[in-house]
């Protein structure tokens, strides 16, 4: 088994560009398409450091479905690219590095959510029943299938 993995998904929205990135470059738009708020609406979050971009802080706390952790918006490349340091604390620990990717095709955009990690023995262990892409991946859907229908919607 590998040191690390990678969960990635890709989707092609009907938005240009810099409309997809002002949806993720901001973590109080998330509410609108993640996939982790259907799971627990009354999911505790709060937000510090800057507003948008470079520095914003988004930390979460709800039921064993969506657990415990905290992102920050380490790197952005204006409506291009926004990479984000993910730290889970429950159910079990984690730190994972996220990017979105944005690519201008025809009348929209194609977005690449991506998300990096270190296989420790936790993961090691889950893997065994179950791989970090069957568990992510199909989240990664169902966030940028919403984002495509916020996006459709505005």
């Amino acid at each position: 088994m590998s040191d690390t993995y990678t969960v990635q998904r890709t989707a092609t929205l009907n938005a240009p560009p810099d409309q997809v990135y002002a949806h993720i470059v901001d973590f109080h738009r998330w509410a609108d398409w993640s996939p982790w708020d259907d799971m627990d609406p009354a999911m505790n979050k709060t937000y510090s450091g800057a507003d948008s971009g470079v520095g914003a802080k988004y930390a979460w706390s709800g039921n064993r479905k969506v657990g415990q952790g905290n992102m920050e918006i380490t790197g952005v490349t204006e409506g291009s690219s926004v990479q984000i340091a993910v730290e889970f604390l429950k159910p079990f620990k984690a730190s994972n590095d996220t990017e979105f990717t944005l690519l201008p095709t025809g009348d929209g955009t194609e977005v690449t959510w991506a998300m990096t990690g270190r296989n420790t023995l936790m993961t090691r262990v889950m893997g065994i029943f179950k791989s970090m892409d069957s568990m992510v991946g199909p989240d990664f859907e169902r966030g940028l299938a919403n984002l495509k229908k916020v996006l459709s919607d505005s």
